[in-house]
């Protein structure tokens, strides 16, 4: 058998399929790259939703502060770090009151609630102030109350004088069922970023 001439045509077709066989490894490379950083950033996920379960009680353990009621403990654009109202009962103004200690600012737990016990409404940030059962005033000389639960204040002396329950923020004791958990600490208005984002 004669040896076969390496003819241009054939150097030509050999370099074409080099070429391929290079870009085909290159988009291999590329997508092998890119799995990784998904999985990557669903693994980093995943493990913050199973610490923040363990340690918080809840899935997304985070709320950013929308309005200045909770001024000037809380500003808006803070980060609020929640604890499931099922791992800590929340502590009243008037409990802590007597006993000299204070969270943000001022004594009492500041709780996160859902008012009237709605679903898919924006949760209100307050303080609890005190407890009170049913048919109890609400507030001095105030109406009894129809159920008992928390009554509550924002700490803003300008826009929230008066007590949730003397407002239409929520007329009514705020149940224990509605109470989704207390704040535990912030993080100053890194939040800012999330309330400039449309959705």
């Amino acid at each position: 058998m004669r040896p076969q001439k390496h003819t241009k045509k054939n150097k030509r077709e050999e370099n074409k399929r080099g070429k391929e066989e290079s870009n085909d490894g290159e988009k291999n490379d590329f997508l092998k790259e890119i799995l990784y950083d998904i999985l990557s950033i669903v693994g980093i996920l995943v493990a913050f939703l199973i610490l923040s379960q363990i340690i918080f009680g809840l899935w997304t353990p985070m709320v950013v502060i929308e309005s200045g009621s909770m001024e000037p403990n809380m500003n808006i654009g803070d980060i609020v770090f929640i604890k499931s109202a099922s791992r800590q009962k929340p502590v009243t103004y008037i409990d802590e009151f007597s006993n000299n200690t204070e969270m943000f600012g001022k004594p009492g737990d500041v709780i996160l609630y859902r008012a009237y016990g709605r679903e898919g409404t924006t949760p209100i940030i307050h303080r609890a102030m005190y407890y009170v059962n049913e048919s109890e005033p609400m507030w001095e000389g105030g109406p009894p109350a129809p159920h008992s639960g928390y009554i509550t204040k924002g700490d803003n002396q300008i826009t929230n004088r008066y007590l949730d329950q003397q407002t239409s923020i929520c007329s009514v004791p705020v149940k224990d069922e509605w109470v989704i958990g207390t704040a535990r600490f912030k993080i100053p208005y890194i939040g800012k970023i999330r309330l400039l984002m449309p959705f």
